[in-house]
């Protein structure tokens, strides 16, 4: 089956994981019951290779998690987030939080200021597609009360890397300043208003995991019009809309793949850029420093 609304680039782009080793993995050739007679004609086998493919139904669904898990593509394992899953104490430097439930990592290719990964760790679920596993209801209450912590984490960081930049926290930075006890001192800027929750539609990698990402999508990281649809289009399912219904036209591939395929708009002035992603990366340069301001 085709990988549907989904860039090999993104592949390596958006994960969080150890890059390993590995052979390339091969399917069997396809194989006919048809007898070939002495007078068919001799195949040409560049003619062959050059001829247009069948193309997938657009409303094909989506490959499942676990035919990926064992797939390669550019060197890349794309079942290598069970490492976090299974064995998170390998990875100090990038693992925030670890319960008998999820496991909460820093995407290693970040698409904004703070980005991400919650990961179940129930193997009932985590090789299953979001739209699917998200129907368990108390799966799905599990992941909601562990995104909430996890975005409590996220603001926080966000607060502690660009609160000094706003001028809402400006009355609090002065009274911290002065020494005013924590619980007295006025309020600030409201970080938790800036992350957002949710999963990508068609995820890339073989394992369910959630994305918490700030809003500003301010990184080197996010190199090309799919990374930049892929978070500001209904391609990002937040985790609020779960579970979906089953006449959701999210579900629809084709639906998605029309998605990251979309002129590029602006997430905060609402400026359309069209396909001159050079310039949308221009632009949102100059919105980051207004709106951590």
């Amino acid at each position: 089956m085709a990988d549907p609304a989904e860039d090999r680039e993104d592949l390596i782009a958006e994960s969080a994981l150890p890059v390993a080793e590995s052979s390339t993995v091969t399917t069997p050739a396809n194989t006919s019951s048809t007898i070939t007679t002495k007078s068919s004609a001799k195949r040409n086998a560049f003619a062959e290779l050059m001829a247009p493919k069948p193309k997938a139904p657009v409303s094909q669904a989506p490959q499942s998690l676990a035919s990926k898990a064992s797939q390669v593509i550019r060197g890349v394992w794309r079942g290598a987030l069970i490492e976090y899953i299974e064995h998170p104490e390998r990875f100090p430097d990038q693992v925030l939080r670890v319960t008998d439930k999820t496991v909460l990592i820093k995407d290693a290719f970040p698409k904004a200021t703070i980005h991400l990964l919650l990961l179940p760790r129930s193997p009932d679920h985590y090789l299953v597609h979001p739209h699917t596993a998200f129907k368990d209801p108390a799966f799905l209450a599990m992941m909601r009360e562990e995104a909430a912590v996890a975005s409590k984490l996220a603001a926080a960081e966000l607060a502690r890397r660009l609160g000094s930049f706003s001028a809402r926290n400006r009355a609090r930075n002065e009274a911290m300043d002065k020494g005013v006890p924590f619980d007295e001192l006025p309020p600030g800027r409201d970080y938790s208003k800036e992350i957002r929750v949710g999963t990508h539609a068609h995820p890339s990698m073989a394992h369910l995991h959630v994305h918490i990402i700030s809003r500003d999508m301010h990184s080197y990281r996010t190199r090309h019009r799919k990374h930049y649809n892929s978070f500001n289009t209904p391609f990002f399912v937040p985790l609020a809309d779960y579970p979906l219904a089953e006449d959701d036209v999210r579900r629809e591939t084709g639906f998605q793949n029309g998605n990251l395929a979309k002129e590029l708009v602006c997430w905060r002035c609402g400026k359309g850029f069209g396909n001159r992603f050079a310039e949308l990366k221009r632009h949102l340069e100059e919105e980051f420093e207004e709106w951590r301001a």
